[in-house]
Order: C-alpha cells, then sequence, then structure tokens
C-alpha cells in the first residue's frame, strides 16, 4: 500500500517573534517541516522577509500541497495556528471536539472546549499581544536608546500612559485568564489537555512574566500573588517539553539566535 504523499511545510522563523509558536505547534503535530531562521536588524525583520510575503513579518510558513509546485504563503500567528491545527491535528489533543453528539451543525452545537479555543486564537492576537506590545514601546520610551537630555520628557509620557491605560488593562487581562484557567477544569485554557490555544498565547506571556511587575503599584504581593494560577500556567508552558525541543531546535541552527523578545518595559 503505497504511503500518501505529504505536503511540504517550510517556516520562515525570525528571532525574538511569535514565529516560536508555530515552531511549537510544529513540533507538537509531529509532522515534516524545513526551518529557515532569520535575524532582526537595528530590532526589526530583515528585508529578506519582503520576498516571502509583502508585509515582511514573521511568523510565515509556505504548505506545498502534494502534487503541486505552487505553495500556499500563510501569515498572521493566529491563522497559521487555526489552518495547521483544522488540517493537521488529528490524534492529537491540539483542536478541541467540535460538535456536540447530536448537535453537529446546529447554532449552539458547539462544545465548550471548542468555542475557547476559537475565541482564544483572536483573543491572543486582538486583546492580550496589543497591550504587550504597547507596554514594549512605551518601555522603549524610558530605555537608554533615547538621548539623555529629553530621556525624562519620553519617560514622564510613557509613564502616563502605562498608568492610565496599560497597568490598568493588564490587571484586567490577568484577571481574566485567572478566571478561564479556574473553569477550564484543568491545567490548561481549554480544558485539562494542551491546545494549540495554549501554544498560540506562550510566548507573549512567557515573554512578559517578570515585566508585569514593573506595570505599575500593584496590591499587597504583587501580580504573582494576585494571579497564582496565571503564574502557574506560565510555568508550566515554559517546562512543557514541546517547548523546551522547539527552543532547542533553533539552538542546533544557531545557539547564537534569540528566542524571548525582551526589552525593557
Amino acid at each position: 500500500m503505497a504511503t500518501e504523499e505529504q505536503p511540504k511545510i517550510k517556516l520562515y522563523w525570525l528571532e525574538q517573534s511569535r514565529a516560536q509558536n508555530i515552531l511549537w505547534l510544529l513540533e507538537e503535530l509531529k509532522i515534516p517541516y524545513e526551518l529557515e531562521t532569520f535575524r532582526r536588524v537595528n530590532m526589526l525583520a530583515p528585508p529578506e522577509l519582503k520576498k516571502i510575503h509583502p508585509l515582511g513579518k514573521s511568523p510565515v510558513i509556505s504548505i506545498t500541497p502534494a502534487g503541486s509546485s505552487e505553495p500556499l504563503v500563510l501569515a498572521e500567528s493566529g491563522f497559521i495556528t487555526q489552518y495547521l491545527s483544522e488540517h493537521f491535528s488529528e490524534g492529537t489533543t491540539l483542536m478541541p471536539k467540535r460538535w456536540k453528539d447530536g448537535q453537529e451543525g446546529k447554532v449552539g452545537g458547539e462544545t465548550e472546549q471548542w468555542l475557547r479555543w476559537q475565541y482564544l486564537l483572536h483573543y491572543v492576537e486582538g486583546s492580550l499581544m496589543s497591550m504587550l506590545i504597547l507596554a514594549m514601546v512605551l518601555g522603549a520610551l524610558k530605555g537608554s536608546n533615547i538621548p539623555f537630555f529629553i530621556r525624562p520628557i519620553t519617560s514622564m509620557v510613557a509613564n502616563q500612559i502605562f498608568n492610565h491605560l496599560v497597568f490598568p488593562n493588564a490587571k484586567a487581562q490577568l484577571g481574566f485568564l485567572e478566571q478561564q484557567l479556574t473553569t477550564s477544569g484543568g491545567d490548561y485554557l481549554c480544558g485539562p489537555e494542551l491546545t494549540s490555544a495554549d501554544i498560540l498565547i506562550s510566548f507573549g506571556l512567557i515573554a512578559a512574566k517578570d515585566k508585569f511587575e514593573t506595570f505599575g503599584t500593584w496590591e499587597s504581593g504583587g501580580p504573582k500573588a494576585l494571579f497564582p494560577k496565571v503564574f502557574a500556567y506560565i510555568e508550566r508552558l515554559e517546562t512543557h517539553p514541546g517547548y523546551k525541543k522547539s527552543v532547542q531546535k533553533v539552538k542546533e541552527i544557531d545557539s547564537s539566535l534569540g528566542i524571548m523578545f525582551t526589552p525593557k518595559m
């Protein structure tokens, strides 16, 4: 019996980017793929990535179906995660079962786990990462790259935005995730098993885990005391064998490549 030819998958991986999420997902899916790495240039993606996708961002993957010579190029973390999950996750827990028994195709017939998963694919990139990226940019306004004679002014502006926008938003986001973990019925956001939504959220939370403390003046004990389930969850993600394997995959190519983006915030 002939073995069905597999599509050819290539991940264009940029250091210190959310491409690490996709690398972890590919490792969990246990499907063959090719990895091409890129370094940042002055903290930005290199121009070469524009040859892959017009926006020149990462992650980007190309999928060449069996029997075809034309690759399908996909960008945006959430879209890539959903596409890979829908096409390659059979036999895994990475995408929850969609329909309740006997409710197939009906409005409201979806399982709670699938609805959580679907929502999180949009939440991570739409709500959580937008807040973390704003924090990163504001942190840069207080950093050593700003000329010292205007740094007091940029720092004052950044602190005001942190206090009135970023900090309240961060508390709301962490509170929401704490509630989701409390009601999921397991150690992960959609239940007892790791899903691709957990992988998608991993980069932002791991990168920011030690930065949340600096976002503002927290109540006694700080964010780790206020949101213990969230920080235990981050630790669970960072120590997961699949995550560690994805990090090792990069290090085997070039140990000097950076995994996490950790600017001052």
